[in-house]
């Protein structure tokens, strides 16, 4: 038996390796690509790969499901097609970031491309150590580039081009945080009664953040319970741990209002509360123009952390990003305003509680309701786009060859199968594919923002922020101390802002870049709040009225 297994391994072998383009056929299918140009698209990487045999490429990503299937199956189907070996390291996201800065720093060559974030744009195009792929493109990545790349067909080409109108990375995938609900146990009519007599609104999707706590109560303190099961109205996460610096920094405080009016992040006040003149940051603080330790920001953290107090699981206060991203899964929540569509492939398993007998979510997804300093024309929600990157300093030939799996697993042949996987879209193409719009139904509204015009008001973090992976984990360390009840709100944001001016004045020795920071003198919150814009003073009324919109309703409110 065992020698019989072996001959199977075996003929499955070479028949792999004799067909390698015919594999890769087999496996990338749906496409958004017909027949014979998904052949001849697959033909050009095999062709334009062969001087590149033997050579081996080293990458790092995230752990998220589009990832793993790049490095379980992608991978290994790039290196039968091109002879060229990739090693597709998956590490968490702060590893990544971590380690991108120890390249940049040290010389040391450990990898060939990251997939990082887009968030980091404003550090690639101020530092000089990212390899400017528009160049690139052009010059010694002239002969390595696919003729069907077709750039402007990716949907968040915007949030990895710079200020100065070149493009520093390659989108890979796409994500976006918005409001999660079970809609079966809204449209219950028990329920509805109960909280419309309670709160005289309907029990619909909040708009805004009035109305998410009156939801969040209702179900966590009023109902309980649901068919014998304990029941929560909102989830989240507090863990000392640096995802709670990006479920921070990822537009918590722009959701709140804290920024200015203006895409993509509010100018001149940005949504991390960075004041930028012209293209350079000028401070964060109040003292210096910045919103960090504004009124707004202070409301903002105060509603996060007593939320999570007192509606969430008792064990979310503890979670990271990775122990959380599930839980609602298990069934036992009715809400959550910030919901990563990363987990959308976890919620969408049949048998989970979240899922009926037919396959079809018992959830949806929409808008995210807007805190009480939110005005329209701001933005209105983060999204996540994981890109690729390569440095300036990797040897031409490993980067010729890094950049060939980059248009790989980003190519029309394979997107709309890798998007069916890990449910990140990236490309125009494949949202417009039949194959999609027909999976539209099990996935809760994914398709429906991505298609509509909405999504252009969920950004990442943007241009203004010089130095991302030295300033992103003061955020957990500043403002950890809030969630535990070791400060207030005001005392940790008022100490996260005064180390975001420190490091911008570190950053502004270091950077030789006429978009370097340059800091405003310190003229105190009281000539500042006065001023037009942000920061915001204090609103005489933080929680007005709640209101919901029907489901219906609150899609068309994207567009």
């Amino acid at each position: 038996m065992r020698s019989v297994m072996w001959l199977v391994l075996l003929f499955s072998t070479l028949t792999h390796a004799a067909n390698p383009l015919q594999e890769a056929i087999a496996e990338l299918q749906p496409s958004s690509l017909a027949a014979a140009e998904q052949r001849a698209e697959l033909a050009w990487f095999a062709a334009a790969g062969k001087p590149f045999a033997g050579v081996q490429v080293r990458v790092i990503a995230e752990h998220i499901p589009t990832h793993w299937y790049e490095a379980t199956v992608l991978a290994p189907l790039f290196s039968r097609l091109t002879g060229i070996r990739v090693i597709h390291e998956i590490s968490g996201e702060d590893d990544v970031v971590n380690k991108l800065r120890t390249q940049q720093q040290t010389g040391l060559p450990l990898y060939d491309a990251y997939v990082s974030d887009s968030d980091l744009l404003g550090q690639h195009f101020r530092d000089g150590q990212v390899l400017v792929l528009s160049d690139f493109i052009d010059g010694e990545g002239a002969s390595v580039t696919s003729p069907t790349l077709d750039l402007a067909d990716f949907i968040g080409l915007p949030f990895v081009t710079a200020p100065d109108g070149k493009l520093y990375q390659l989108p890979d995938q796409q994500f976006a945080n918005l409001y999660w609900y079970r809609q079966d146990w809204f449209e219950r009519p028990e329920l509805r009664q109960a909280f419309r007599e309670r709160y005289g609104y309907e029990l619909d999707v909040p708009q805004n953040w009035s109305a998410y706590e009156d939801i969040a109560a209702f179900f966590t303190e009023q109902v309980g319970e649901i068919d014998g099961q304990r029941v929560y109205g909102h989830m989240d996460y507090g863990g000392y741990d640096p995802s709670l610096g990006w479920r921070l920094s990822d537009a918590w405080l722009g959701m709140a209002g804290v920024a200015d009016l203006g895409l993509p992040n509010g100018l001149p006040v940005d949504d991390w509360g960075i004041r930028v003149e012209g293209c350079r940051p000028a401070g964060a603080s109040m003292a210096r123009g910045g919103g960090l330790d504004s009124p707004a920001a202070v409301y903002a953290l105060q509603q996060y952390v007593d939320w999570l107090k007192r509606y969430a699981p008792p064990e979310a206060q503890q979670m990271s990003f990775n122990q959380a991203g599930n839980i609602a899964a298990q069934g036992h929540v009715a809400q959550q305003i910030f919901w990563y569509t990363a987990f959308t492939a976890d919620y969408t398993k049949l048998g989970t509680p979240v899922v009926d007998g037919e396959g079809k979510p018992k959830w949806r997804v929409a808008p995210s309701p807007r805190g009480a300093y939110w005005q329209d024309g701001m933005k209105s929600g983060y999204q996540d786009v994981g890109a690729w990157t390569l440095l300036a300093n990797t040897p031409l030939r490993q980067r010729q060859a890094a950049w060939l799996y980059a248009q790989f697993v980003t190519a029309k042949s394979v997107s709309l199968r890798k998007t069916l996987v890990g449910l990140t879209p990236i490309r125009r193409s494949d949202l417009d594919s039949p194959a999609l719009l027909a999976e539209a139904p099990r996935l809760g509204g994914l398709v429906e923002f991505y298609r509509s015009r909405a999504a252009r008001r969920w950004t990442p973090t943007g241009a203004n922020v010089p130095d991302y992976s030295g300033m992103a984990s003061l955020w957990w360390r500043q403002l950890h101390p809030a969630i535990s009840g070791q400060l207030s709100a005001a005392q940790a944001l008022h100490n996260l802002a005064g180390a975001f001016d420190q490091h911008l004045q570190v950053v502004a020795q270091r950077q030789q870049n006429a978009c370097a920071p340059q800091l405003n003198p310190p003229r105190g919150a009281q000539y500042w709040l006065p001023q037009p814009g942000a920061p915001w003073p204090q609103l005489a009324d933080e929680r007005p009225p709640g209101r919901t919109l029907k489901y219906q309703e609150a899609l068309r409110a994207w567009d």
